[in-house]
């Protein structure tokens, strides 16, 4: 049987939700709101007054568009890159520090370290260290007897440079979500299998990668939605280029929005671009529970 609430407790209730509820209506259901709205208007932020309907142009400008193909396919080229990347250094990191040894808690703050700093600050001293003519990076090359590399400075490099400081910078957070995952699988199964004659590797594929599969899920689905925003690194690092090999859709729709205040265009983009994301999440939810079936 349910069980009857009093009116006290319901009007109570609701009270503490009014204010989350609120909040949610003002910054999210009426922003998207006008977001659909603008992206049928011509809307331009300087004469506002000027406004008119023009149906679905906006979305059939999208599709014919080539540095919004060329953006969105930078994006899914750093997400696809970025996820796998990070997810394995921060397992690789949280198999190291999970054992008990003296200085461990050392390492453990040492490898999170990165994932509390700002992402500008982070951003920027990459830059330097990468520099391609006083960087550390092409010095300690050098001295190597290797030849200083262009990174940030090359099409064909750049991307991946800031896929590796990308991951670099969070897998740290990664890194304490598997360790509590890893403390929660019991040690018996590891001593069964070593009775067993099982070897580390084998521990590894048995016992350690099942144990973590509803964590890894869970990452894979926060990690790729958080790639897909990625906007700071590029902005910073190289503004986009060079020859715009790595600017995202976020940073189009800044470029778009702020600078050339187009925001009847950039609204047909974020829709388009939310249905997209929308898309992606339910996807890997649906392979969540298919793996946890």
């Amino acid at each position: 049987m349910f069980k009857q609430y009093k009116w006290s407790e319901v009007v109570t209730a609701y009270a503490f939700l009014a204010l989350a509820l609120l909040l949610a209506v003002l910054f999210i259901v009426v922003p998207i709101g006008k977001a659909i709205n603008y992206s049928f208007t011509d809307y331009y932020l300087l004469k506002p007054q000027e406004r008119e309907f023009i149906g679905v142009d906006n979305y059939r400008r999208i599709f014919t568009d080539e540095l919004f193909r060329q953006t969105f396919f930078n994006t899914v080229k750093f997400v696809v890159c970025v996820v796998p990347l990070q997810l394995s250094m921060a397992l690789g990191l949280a198999l190291i520090v999970n054992r008990k040894v003296r200085g461990v808690g050392f390492f453990r703050t040492a490898y999170f370290s990165p994932a509390v700093l700002s992402l500008v600050v982070i951003s920027i001293l990459w830059t330097t260290l990468l520099n391609p003519n006083n960087g550390l990076i092409n010095e300690i090359l050098m001295a190597l007897g290797l030849s200083p590399q262009p990174f940030l400075t090359s099409p064909s490099q750049a991307m991946y440079t800031i896929v590796v400081i990308s991951a670099w910078s969070g897998c740290g957070y990664q890194m304490m979500i598997f360790l509590a995952g890893l403390s929660n699988i019991e040690t018996s199964q590891y001593e069964a299998a070593e009775l067993d004659g099982c070897g580390p590797l084998r521990k590894f594929w048995y016992i350690t990668l099942p144990g973590l599969k509803p964590i890894t899920m869970f990452l894979v689905i926060t990690t790729t939605i958080q790639a897909f925003k990625l906007i700071v690194q590029p902005m910073v690092m190289t503004g986009g280029g060079p020859d715009y090999s790595t600017m995202t859709i976020l940073q189009y729709i800044y470029e778009y929005g702020y600078r050339h205040r187009n925001i009847g265009y950039v609204s047909a983009i974020t829709v388009v671009f939310t249905i997209f994301l929308i898309v992606v999440s339910v996807l890997i939810k649906k392979l969540f529970r298919e793996e946890k079936a």
